[in-house]
């Protein structure tokens, strides 16, 4: 890795031990956004907050693939938007999986667009259908909007390509929507999925337990968590719904997981709890915590060249 950058002083629970973990491209991004005073995106008003996503994508480059589709996804008179990844070269006796993909965001931010350049590359580390789904986002539509437009969408693709294996697939909220998704298909004895891919899940809205505070800042706030909870759940009684909070939930019965989390993340704790709680019920986990990497590495290759390693380990767990 290349030179270490001093911990900003603003970061107080951060340890300049548990600084020094941090890959140094984050530690440069987190200084210079302190040394700005540009605020975290739960200090802004929520549309405010989208926009500058979205203008942070600008100029940020795309591999190509053999195929990206716009399509709708139909099912039982309802729909859901979704972008469709097709990889290079096809071969249709591949055993590939399809995946369909939920983006993060806190249940508030995120698109497409956001995921568009991590689902380009995971379609070409895996030679699979990737489908990235366009849910409806928080506040404008609480919980359990959102799981409904994954539901649909997995119904669909299920439907589509009934010989191919189904992977549902997720970072952080996205991860959360991924894995109740195979929840609620579990308890309603539609066995579509095959396989689940989380990255940094959401697995409790209870952060006593579910965030470190030695790494407070390092991509999240325990206040940034609690802000996307406030704007997704209809009430404060929801936070125990095992539709919400998975770690709370039978997970007897659910298709195996290929789970990645990063040594950095302060909410990596609610990934080690899911793991240990899915291999108490019987579920195989296949988890590894990549060192240094942070809440939000995922597909970021050309900028972390580290990150292609947990692309490549996925490609191969899948």
């Amino acid at each position: 890795m290349s030179e270490s950058t001093a911990r900003p002083p603003a970061l107080t629970s951060v340890t300049d031990a548990a600084w020094a973990r941090l890959h140094p491209v984050a530690q440069q991004s987190i200084a210079a956004d302190m040394a700005v005073g540009r605020p975290n995106a739960h200090l802004l008003a929520v549309v405010d907050a989208r926009a500058r996503g979205a203008a942070e994508l600008s100029g940020v480059g795309s591999p190509m693939v053999g195929e990206v589709v716009e399509e709708v996804l139909r099912w039982d008179g309802a729909h859901v938007n979704v972008r469709r990844y097709e990889p290079i070269d096809t071969d249709p006796r591949s055993a590939a999986p399809v995946i369909v993909f939920v983006h993060g965001g806190n249940w508030l931010l995120g698109s497409l667009d956001s995921a568009d350049v991590a689902m380009r590359r995971l379609c070409l580390a895996t030679a699979a259908t990737v489908i990235s789904v366009d849910y409806r986002l928080a506040p404008e539509h609480r919980f359990p909007a959102a799981l409904d437009d994954v539901l649909i969408a997995l119904r669909a693709v299920s439907d589509r390509y009934p010989n191919r294996r189904l992977v549902v697939a997720g970072d952080s909220a996205g991860g959360n929507l991924a894995t109740v998704a195979a929840i609620s298909l579990r308890d309603s004895g539609e066995s579509l999925i095959d396989h689940q891919l989380l990255i940094y899940p959401v697995t409790t809205c209870d952060l006593t337990i579910g965030f470190d505070m030695s790494y407070e800042g390092i991509s999240l706030y325990r206040d940034e968590m609690q802000w996307g909870q406030d704007h997704y759940l209809p009430g404060a009684s929801f936070a125990d719904n095992p539709l919400v909070s998975p770690l709370n939930a039978d997970l007897a019965g659910l298709p195996s997981v290929t789970m990645v989390l990063a040594e950095c993340d302060p909410i990596t704790p609610q990934g080690v709890l899911y793991a240990n709680a899915l291999r108490s019920a019987g579920v195989e986990v296949n988890v590894r915590t990549f060192e240094h990497m942070f809440h939000g590495f995922f597909g970021l290759d050309t900028l972390i060249p580290e990150a292609a390693a947990a692309m490549e380990w996925i490609a191969q767990s899948l």
